[in-house]
């Protein structure tokens, strides 16, 4: 028996609770790798998984977590022996597949990519799906012509798990990076992690009747959408690239195409959850490369499985800063 983070759902009021609760490895699901996870993190995901569900949970009860790093126990996949250290992020684990927040996990091969050389697993779930997401936000960017010297890079919802890997990776790269965030307590944080300038979210939150403002931004990795993408189109140089990675301000987008006819402004959208197996190796060898070790550690917050429920809750009111790092054997 080892410990799981469950999420009950009373089926006559259809309210879920989540507890600690001991399960058992014949109450996972199928899977060719059984791995004993080490550490997970806390995404918005997560906190929808672990509360109401949001629409992604499938069948209760459910453990949540969409990603976890850890050690391989019995795998009957070619690709991984026992000892071998894993990594798993995406693939709606956590979501329609049990997921991180439990000792042990079974999952399919094709979902785990091997921790790379860099890297243990604590600072690979310091990365997290988040982080995971904002060095794909990063390749795009470059891959579309960003260059260091071009002018500021802005980062929006800077102080979350996404915005703030992206910052340390863009800043130590060579990058200007301007964040953006409501909260103004977080200025100083932004600035340790390499942020040179700060937008106060009110600055450019707001919609405005112009399609088109000043050319200020040379790229920009988005966690926001909403009104704030719609603003951030019409601020961006001739040819930059927006990345899109969120929606924490709205899936709504009440722009005009007027960014992309005249100024050939690039709107990338950026999916972890999908994403090709040789994509995720390139993204993952880039971390361990690109984002500095000290920063990262800056962003860790630890956590137990028995922190997960209040967590949860925190995420989705936008009150966690930087990445939590949850240790589900402590």
């Amino acid at each position: 028996m080892f410990n799981a983070l469950v999420v009950n759902k009373d089926e006559e009021s259809g309210k879920t609770s989540a507890a600690i609760e001991q399960i058992s490895l014949d109450q996972l699901p199928e899977g060719e790798v059984t791995v004993a996870v080490e550490y997970s993190t806390v995404n918005y995901k997560d906190g929808l998984c672990i509360g109401p569900g949001g629409g992604l949970v499938r069948k209760y009860p459910h453990v949540p977590g969409i990603d976890f790093a850890g050690t391989v126990e019995a795998s009957s996949d070619g690709r991984y022996k026992p000892g071998d250290k894993v990594v798993l992020t995406g693939w709606r684990v956590g979501e329609a597949h049990w997921g991180g927040y439990s000792q042990k996990a079974n999952v399919r091969a094709d979902w785990l990519v091997p921790l790379p050389d860099g890297l243990d697993t604590r600072q690979a779930m310091a990365v997290g799906t988040a982080g995971f997401t904002a060095m794909l936000a990063v390749m795009a960017l470059v891959d579309h012509g960003l260059k260091p010297g071009q002018g500021p890079v802005l980062v929006t919802g800077a102080a979350g798990g996404v915005g703030s890997v992206a910052t340390a990776i863009l800043a130590n790269l060579g990058y200007e990076v301007a964040g953006v965030t409501g909260r103004p307590e977080t200025a100083d944080y932004l600035k340790s992690l390499g942020a040179t300038q700060i937008v106060a979210r009110e600055e450019i939150n707001e919609t405005t009747k112009r399609p088109l403002e000043s050319e200020t931004w040379a790229g920009c990795v988005d966690a926001v959408g909403g009104a704030m993408l719609a603003r951030v189109l019409g601020q961006m140089k001739y040819g930059a690239s927006v990345a899109a990675v969120g929606l924490a301000g709205g899936a709504a987008l009440p722009a005009t195409v007027v960014p992309f006819l005249l100024r050939g402004v690039n709107l990338l959208g950026i999916d972890s959850v999908m994403q090709p197996y040789d994509n995720r190796v390139r993204a993952w060898q880039r971390i361990a490369k690109d984002l500095p070790m000290d920063k990262l550690e800056a962003m860790i917050q630890p956590a137990t499985l028995g922190d997960l429920p209040q967590l949860g809750a925190d995420i989705l009111k936008g009150q966690v800063k930087g990445r939590v790092v949850v240790d589900v054997n402590a």
